[in-house]
């Protein structure tokens, strides 16, 4: 049986991870966002919203992967919700932080294709506003903490760098499709 493929996209605020995870998902069903489990108020959508006592249950089983705070709320890669996105294919799991990535890693057997999507500040302030989020500054604060996280950990090793003012969503799962392929052997799509 082959390992279990997943893809961790990781990134400032508005650098594309989930329009280039829709763009997977129309180029094969088999990728799908990880939905991380939501302690806290706010958007809702791509998330599975939990409870503090949800939150203590995993933790006391030892099933927390990850978990960091954002925006007041709590968001957690867990064990059961990873076996569970495996069943049903190719996980793609978004994250901000690189002490995220090195949890994901070395914390959850399968094969990680782990994706740096950047784009500058300016971007994110763009993108942002074009979206109509109403917590633009808590963004740009995020995207300055990405920076810092990155210059923190220059050692972190990328399967791949998309900038994403300069690669359409299509064109960067194109190119994640193209590594995951060279990594098992066969493409997804």
């Amino acid at each position: 049986m082959s390992r279990k493929q997943g893809v961790i996209l990781y990134g400032p605020p508005a650098a594309g991870k989930d329009t280039v995870t829709a763009a997977l998902a129309e180029m094969s069903p088999t990728y799908a966002q990880f939905a991380r489990l939501k302690v806290g108020t706010g958007k809702s959508a791509g998330y599975r919203m939990g409870t503090t006592e949800q939150l203590r249950e995993l933790e006391a089983a030892g099933a927390v992967v990850y978990a960091n705070r954002r925006y007041g709320n709590t968001y957690v890669v867990d064990a059961p919700g990873l076996a569970d996105a495996f069943v049903s294919g190719v996980p793609v799991v978004h994250l901000g932080q690189v002490d995220g990535i090195r949890a994901l890693v070395d914390g959850y057997p399968a094969s990680w294709a782990v994706v740096l999507l950047w784009c500058p500040r300016e971007a994110t302030a763009e993108r942002s506003v074009g979206r109509g989020d109403c917590d633009t500054t808590a963004r740009l604060l995020a995207w300055d903490a990405t920076r810092e996280d990155l210059d923190a950990h220059p050692e972190t090793a990328w399967d791949l760098t998309v900038d994403t003012t300069a690669a359409s969503p299509q064109e960067a799962a194109r190119l994640i499709n193209q590594l995951l392929a060279r990594q098992t052997g066969a493409a997804t799509a």
